[in-house]
């Protein structure tokens, strides 16, 4: 249960990672980004596409660019995450173990 959990965050971290460079460097292709985040091809397409399909990018002739949804994604990022770790520190077991005893 907790590994699934684990792949979840490590795969989340990686769109993040390549939505952060598409920010930075549009427009910006898959060789380029596979080379800056030392990701290979395959990932970075996978990443692209559901970056895509959340119309968070769109590709173009030069390679994949931010859209109009981008930047506020962007601007309640922080929050979201922050929510979810609170979530996620609520549940540790210590926690409610040491209250119970």
């Amino acid at each position: 249960m907790i590994d699934q959990l684990e792949e979840e965050v490590e795969l989340m971290d990686r769109h993040i990672d390549i939505l952060l460079r598409v920010i930075e460097d549009e427009p910006i292709g898959i060789m380029k980004l596979s080379n800056q985040g030392e990701y290979d091809h395959h990932k970075v397409r996978y990443s692209l596409r559901v970056l895509e399909e959340d119309e968070l990018i769109e590709p173009s002739e030069q390679g994949a660019v931010t859209t109009e949804r981008t930047e506020e994604f962007v601007s309640h990022l922080d929050e979201r995450l922050t929510t979810l770790a609170e979530r996620l520190d609520a549940m540790k077991l210590n926690d409610h173990v040491e209250s119970n005893l």
